[in-house]
């Protein structure tokens, strides 16, 4: 594996690359060991190049969105970190009711784009931490919206660095899940497809929701957000919270007082802690009431 390679070559495409890059410094969570290599492209040309290249050396790319739903190893990770969240990240409008952006820009300022051109239907979503490109790869979701309802298409870079589209059925939505989570291909763009609406409403909708997170969620932490999936039939927070375990913590990591359903990093907490105190909960949950819950947050590690 021939990372000096890598180095050199996405530099030449007009990337930014860097050495031991701590995670911490990229994740909601605020946790996690160095990348071996960082790699910002500023175009799909050159994000391509350097996957092509990877790939040529035997090296594994991990793609970096706006690190909320994951939890880095303390051990950091020996492979390139491909960050997607470049500086000259954009929005626009593809016609009168749809938005298409680059995978890169956050989910906050695609819905900041839709309220300034009057545009409804995204309003769920306000309030999600997540890069555009990450929200439609997990299907993310919330108040009773997800992705599904709004995503038409996603422009991707296959590992062999080819350009290449998905659309309706072939993106494969489910439940925090897509055909991206299996297939590798890494999205570039989406496309959102809206419908008209009062710009006062759509604002009020907004930020009632916004609100509704404050009240209810532990934003004051640094978490991955939901620790857990919902499971069929239940509330995690509510089985969590019924096994007496609001408050429980494993060093740094606590399960939040606020809303059991989130695991936090009260300062200080590792990759273990969290990891420690999700089996825990798990353990316990399962015991009790029957239920095994499946973690929300993607756990990276070599």
């Amino acid at each position: 594996m021939n990372f000096e390679k890598i180095y050199n070559l996405a530099l030449s495409v007009g990337c930014k690359a860097e050495y031991d890059v701590p995670m911490s410094a990229y994740t909601t969570f605020k946790i996690g060991g160095n990348a071996r290599l960082m790699v910002t492209p500023v175009s799909d040309e050159g994000l391509a190049a350097v996957v092509k290249c990877c790939k040529d050396e035997g090296v594994e790319p991990f793609i970096l969105g706006n690190g909320s739903n994951m939890l880095i190893s303390d051990n950091g990770l020996d492979r390139v970190v491909i960050n997607m969240c470049r500086t000259n990240a954009s929005v626009w409008l593809f016609d009168d009711e749809t938005i298409e952006c680059d995978a890169g820009i956050t989910m906050v300022k695609v819905c900041n784009f839709a309220l300034e051109n009057n545009l409804s239907g995204l309003e769920f979503a306000f309030g999600i931490p997540g890069s555009a490109g990450g929200a439609a790869y997990m299907n993310a979701g919330a108040y009773g919206g997800e992705m599904k309802d709004v995503l038409v298409s996603c422009n991707y870079i296959d590992l062999d660095g080819n350009a290449g589209s998905l659309s309706d059925g072939e993106l494969g939505l489910g439940y925090r899940t897509s055909a991206f989570e299996h297939n590798g291909f890494i999205i570039t763009s989406l496309k959102i497809k809206l419908h008209k609406g009062n710009r006062d409403e759509i604002k009020s909708k907004m930020f009632e929701l916004l609100q509704r997170r404050k009240d209810k969620q532990p934003l004051e932490y640094p978490s991955a957000g939901s620790t857990f999936k919902r499971p069929e039939g239940y509330f995690a927070g509510a089985l969590i919270q019924e096994c007496g375990l609001k408050g429980a913590s494993v060093g740094g990591a606590q399960v939040s007082e606020k809303h059991a359903g989130f695991v936090i990093n009260k300062g200080g907490a590792t990759s273990a802690d969290v990891m420690n105190l999700i089996k825990m909960v798990q353990e316990t949950v399962l015991k009790e009431k029957g239920v095994l819950l499946e973690p929300e947050v993607r756990l990276i590690e070599e």
